[in-house]
């Protein structure tokens, strides 16, 4: 890439972040960050709860503060110094708000040292902050004794929450009554203390975050050497005993490599080691990072990973441990490639198993760091992509949003303050030469919100005392740390094409992936054997079916109500060959029980406003319908909006000019969903949006569901109908007040805006070569990671239920009596209430050329199937076949822990 395609990419991060920090500043300061459907801020309080997510806002401007050194690296000292006066001048610490202790530590304190760091360094130039004198690092004294409280436990873990004014004081406080914390938030103190420590000359701060380290060392499982991801702030005990590189656990091990960098301990380093020993030994399974139980590393705690994880390609690089880094980079590359963007979580055959994003930028911080590992162009393009994404899918006139659905490109009204602390300065550093900043970026360390801290840090008030209490535990291979100070010259000596040959088995990995357990199928086709029972051929009343699943192991059930279950002892199957197959029967035979439910369970819309000034840039999550055009089969609508009258579309329109050739908007109440669309669709609409009447119900907060019929025929309906809730609905409502003419296009997923505005003239951000977004294929296969050993020892039953016709469905989900109002929320079918009925005929694929779903792991289908099909359970009866799984039972509370885990 010519240098001065690099300087263009550049200046686009520069126009991105200018776009993105000139909105927070314009609409949303002083709030802690930007709303960019809506255009304003976040306040806390103010807006619908969104749980945990809300515990990083503090009301201290958290985006302002965490953009601080972005500003400085992008070279807007003028705007830094702003910052800094407007930070200095308007920010208050003592509010009364519970807040996360990790993330204010890693978000504020660090923001608020990293801008320290580079005031004084630009002090020092002569030229900018002449007038500083530490008022920032005052600050974050201030709020780091604020902090302090938090480690007023017996084992030097911190509460996860404080209040910022009251601490953990009761009754004022309202927090300090937990007893669990996640590894990360417990791990991830010790180089924002320890420089705060370092800065002031006050160590208390550097012990209280080294004290926290050690307990977390000392409690972990010494056999594996693995940490868990929950653990009892009181008593030291893992509440939850599964351990990966990801969510709860991430920075814990960034940490300590880093603390070794800045602070020259070499306790950290040892222990990082340790650490990476094991994920290397259990965990890597390249290019997949997949979880295991501490106890025994050797099982998988789960068969899905998080978009956290994409932070641990950079930390290898910066451990000096290349191949596996571009290994994991190059994968999850390849599902930004077929999502555009990395899902919160994905399946280990690649499907979306989270469908959110929230702009993180994991990924681009380890392409930055491959980048400066290897020095190959390829990490340019990748970075290239990156911006395109984000300039094509997030973009939104006021911002950039986070995407809701990575599968239907919409769009959450969220913009999180670490987008512009990490993506931007990530993004602009892989493009930049040395010239192109201000400063030398390394003689800084980046945290793990990128903010940048001193390395001469290492030798200023170094009055810790330094204990090495490391050895005590483990004996330590020195092997272990001859890869610690990795010089590039030597990892790829004239070999420049050295991370290509790492990267190209894996180009295919995420389009192409196959289950193992197909091959043996195809296998016995081949050689005449008769294959195993399927599911789809199989007949209860079928003398023969039956021997074949006594032999495999699986009895058959008929219950008192009429449903049929079935129940498989792995133990009991004639053979271990027998017991696999006789495993996926019943795996086949779940997909086929929802088969028919998943065909009913209509997926989210999209309304896409696609005039002026949106061009298409703002995607709203938009209910279907299970009447009217399917817009999965047809082509998408696009037209006008306009109000009817009466709003509610209960009765006869009175303005049938109005909504004539257009999208007709109708308030949610006062009657069924399909007599306000034949109200509309007789004025002439070619199409309906219906708005919830509900003010502020958000599809944030609240669950998506498809509208349903009135119990009669609605095959008279034409017209595609959409439902909004009242957030997403105002929106709308808003953009017809300003610009009064709105055009929206109804779709089953974001369309690409260069086939949009096709024509017009249009912002070039907009437009680029990207072809039309393609339907993306959902891969149906799974991989196998179980041994057929751990597969027979399970086993596991499956109810059969007949299906209520779809009158009874819909006439079955409203109460007895209703006001007029509630009907058509009464009518609204929810895709846990529709009921499949396996037995009956369903059209199969052939297996020529095409992965078919046969190997799925049991704890991905008990995850992913339990909540949405309330027929099929587990019944788990432990029944060890060797000495291997002889304690089987102790991983049954882990399991069940998982399928309730949440990012």
């Amino acid at each position: 890439m010519s240098r001065e395609e690099r300087q263009k990419l550049g200046n686009q991060v520069l126009e991105m972040f200018d776009h993105a920090y000139g909105n927070y500043m314009e609409h949303a300061y002083p709030a802690d960050e930007l709303m960019p459907l809506t255009c304003r801020g976040r306040v806390r309080g103010q807006e619908p709860s969104r749980g945990d997510v809300d515990d990083a806002l503090g009301k201290f401007s958290l985006t302002l503060i965490d953009s601080l050194d972005t500003l400085v690296v992008l070279n807007k000292t003028k705007e830094f110094e702003d910052a800094v006066r407007k930070v200095l001048r308007d920010v208050n610490l003592d509010n009364d708000v519970v807040v996360s202790v990790f993330e204010t530590n890693i978000r504020v304190l660090g923001g608020l040292l990293g801008g320290h760091s580079l005031a004084i360094m630009l002090k020092e130039k002569g030229e900018y902050m002449q007038w500083y004198n530490d008022e920032l690092l005052q600050m974050a004294k201030q709020l780091g004794y604020k902090l302090l409280p938090a480690f007023n436990t017996t084992s030097g873990l911190p509460y996860p929450r404080i209040n910022l004014k009251f601490g953990i004081r009761k009754p004022e406080a309202r927090t300090g009554t937990e007893t669990d914390t996640c590894t990360a938030c417990a791990g991830t103190l010790i180089l924002e203390f320890a420089a705060l420590s370092r800065f002031t000359g006050a160590t208390i701060f550097e012990e209280y975050a080294r004290k926290a380290l050690d307990f977390l060392w000392e409690k972990r499982q010494r056999s594996s050497n693995l940490v868990g991801v929950t653990i009892n702030i009181h008593t030291g005990d893992w509440v939850r005993k599964d351990s990966g590189v990801g969510a709860g656990i991430d920075s814990y091990y960034e940490y300590l490599l880093k603390a070794y960098v800045l602070l020259g301990d070499d306790s950290f380093l040892e222990r990082f080691n340790t650490h990476y020993d094991a994920i290397m030994r259990y965990i890597s399974q390249p290019p997949l990072l997949l979880d295991v139980h501490i106890h025994k590393p050797m099982l998988n705690a789960r068969t899905w990973m998080d978009a956290l994880l994409a932070f641990f390609p950079g930390l290898q690089v910066l451990k000096g441990d290349i191949r596996p880094a571009i290994e994991t980079h190059e994968m999850l590359y390849q599902v930004i490639k077929k999502h555009n963007f990395l899902p919160e979580a994905f399946t280990t055959d690649f499907r979306v198993h989270w469908a959110q994003h929230p702009l993180r930028p994991e990924f681009a911080e380890s392409t930055y760091f491959l980048y400066k590992a290897t020095g190959d162009p390829y990490y340019l393009e990748v970075g290239k992509t990156l911006i395109e994404n984000l300039n094509k899918y997030a973009r939104v006139p006021c911002g950039f949003a986070a995407m809701k659905d990575v599968r239907t490109g919409s769009h959450e009204d969220r913009m999180d303050s670490f987008f512009l602390a990490e993506m931007f300065k990530y993004l602009y550093l892989l493009f930049a030469d040395k010239e192109d900043i201000i400063f030398d970026i390394e003689d800084y360390i980046f945290t793990t919100e990128a903010h940048l801290l001193p390395l001469w840090l290492s030798t200023t008030n170094q009055s810790i005392s330094k204990k090495n209490t490391t050895s005590e535990y483990t004996e330590l291979d020195d092997s272990n740390f001859d890869w610690t100070c990795p010089n590039t010259q030597i990892l790829f000596p004239n070999d420049p094409l050295y991370a290509q040959s790492i990267r190209e088995p894996l180009k295919n990995v995420v389009d192409k992936s196959c289950p193992r357990g197909i091959i043996r199928v195809e296998e016995s086709f081949r050689s005449g054997a008769k294959p195993p029972l399927r599911a789809r051929d199989f007949m209860a009343t079928n003398p023969e079916h039956l021997e074949i699943l006594k032999k495999m192991g699986v009895s058959l059930i008929h219950l008192k109500d009429g449903r049929v279950q079935l129940v498989q002892h792995a133990i009991q199957a004639a053979s271990s060959i027998d017991a696999e197959d006789g495993l996926r029967f019943m795996q086949e035979m779940i997909e086929l029980s929802s088969q028919q439910q998943k065909e009913q369970q209509l997926p989210p819309r999209a309304v896409q406003i696609v005039s002026h000034p949106f061009f298409g840039r703002v995607v709203l999550t938009a209910g279907p319908a299970q009447f009217g055009l399917d817009l999965s089969k047809h082509k998408e609508t696009r037209g006008f909006v306009a109000s009817s009258k009466p709003y509610n579309g209960c009765s006869e329109l009175t303005n049938p000019e109005a909504v004539m050739g257009k999208i007709a908007l109708i308030q949610r109440g006062q009657c069924m969903f399909a007599e306000k669309a034949r109200n509309i669709q007789n004025a002439g609409a070619i199409g309906g949006i219906v708005i919830d009447d509900n003010e502020g119900s958000s599809s944030d907060t609240a669950p998506l569901f498809q509208m349903a019929g009135d119990g009669k025929d609605t095959d008279d309906i034409k017209i595609p109908m959409l439902f909004l809730f009242s957030k997403e609905g105002s929106i709308i409502l808003d953009a017809i007040r300003e610009y009064e003419e709105v055009e929206v296009l109804l779709s089953d997923k974001a369309k690409d805006r260069a086939a949009i505005l096709k024509g017009k003239m249009i912002p070039s951000y907009i437009i680029n070569s990207n072809p039309e977004m393609e339907n993306e294929e959902q891969p149906s296969s799974e991989n196998d990671s179980q041994s057929a050993e751990q597969i027979t020892s399970s086993s596991q039953e499956v109810d059969l239920v007949d299906q209520e016709s779809p009158e009874e469905s819909s006439l079955n989900s409203q109460p007895e009596s209703l006001s007029p109002a509630d009907m058509d929320n009464a009518a609204s079918v929810s895709p846990s209430e529709q009921i499949s009925n396996p037995m009956e005929n369903h059209e199969t694929t052939s297996l020529d050329g095409e992965c078919t779903d046969l190997d799925n792991q049991l704890q991905e289908q008990s995850e992913t199937e339990e909540d949405s099909n309330p027929n099929v359970s587990w019944g788990k009866k432990v029944q060890p076949i060797d000495s291997i799984l002889a304690d089987w039972n102790e991983d049954i509370e882990a399991f069940e822990m998982m399928e309730k885990d949440e990012l």
